[in-house]
């Protein structure tokens, strides 16, 4: 069945696969890295605030340094600038966030870009279609071949379905995604709060 829907969909129809395609690694690229990059940021707070507690920062650094993810890289940026008072801190997460956040949300323009151009391609596969029947009726008339005419029926459905199949599980992936990280953007913000508060009371017991 599959060979036969890419025989009569034409060039579009295997541009439309290479777009598929695409899109399915795309996803699970981004999913896998999502899966990496989020951590238990309770369980990892608690550890380097007890190893601050006994004034270790060397093996708070090294805790950073062993945890991917962007939580641990900005509790190791609050960490290095710990002497710098509070303010300083902050300022320090905050840069630290701008250069985590278009890490996390990186390739997912290109999902949404295929999400949306996925249908116009299958319209234009479409399009194609119907000008092929329409050659053929302009050079042979009413007496054209049936199968001929089936032919351009065939590319001008297939080019539509192929686009719209291709279009709404990219549409719902690149959602869930977006879900994603918004998730551990939350996480990285409540994160940011407690190594503030963390550093701050270390400091006030020193």
């Amino acid at each position: 069945m599959v060979p036969e829907l890419l025989a009569h969909g034409g060039v579009m129809m295997w541009l439309l696969l290479l777009v598929g395609a695409t899109a399915c690694a795309v996803f699970v690229e981004r999913l896998l890295h999502y899966h990496r990059e989020h951590i238990d940021s309770f369980d990892f707070l608690n550890g380097v605030r007890t190893v601050l507690r006994r004034d270790n920062v060397v093996e708070a650094l090294s805790i950073c340094d062993a945890t991917a993810g962007p939580v641990p890289r900005l509790v190791k940026t609050a960490i290095l600038c710990r002497e710098h008072g509070r303010d300083r801190i902050r300022e320090a997460l905050a840069q630290s966030g701008l250069l985590e956040v278009p890490r996390l949300e990186e390739k997912l323009g290109l999902l949404a870009t295929i999400a949306q151009t996925a249908p116009i391609m299958g319209l234009l596969g479409t399009v194609l279609g119907l000008i092929d029947i329409f050659q053929l009726l302009q050079t042979q008339g009413v007496a054209a071949p049936a199968g001929l005419l089936a032919g351009g029926v065939w590319q001008a459905l297939v080019c539509s379905g192929a686009g719209l199949a291709i279009a709404i599980p990219t549409y719902a992936g690149y959602n869930y995604l977006v879900s994603r990280v918004r998730s551990i953007v939350l996480d990285m913000e409540k994160s940011s709060v407690e190594i503030l508060n963390i550093l701050t009371e270390q400091v006030s017991l020193s």
